[in-house]
């Protein structure tokens, strides 16, 4: 993959919600709590990451 076919990542984000999206065929449902659970729990998951980094 090349630098412009690269999806710009937002600081605080692993995998972002567009990029996840993709991997659900339907949402059945409300698709923006979905969207919201998913962002603060990746979140927490790049939280988890930086404090490992910088604990060792």
């Amino acid at each position: 993959m090349s630098e412009q076919e690269k999806p710009k990542i937002e600081p605080g984000v692993c995998i972002p919600w567009e990029e996840k999206r993709k991997e659900f065929s339907q949402i059945t449902g409300d698709e923006e709590l979905v969207k919201r659970v998913w962002e603060e729990v990746d979140a927490l998951g790049y939280l988890y990451i930086w404090q490992c980094l910088l604990s060792f």
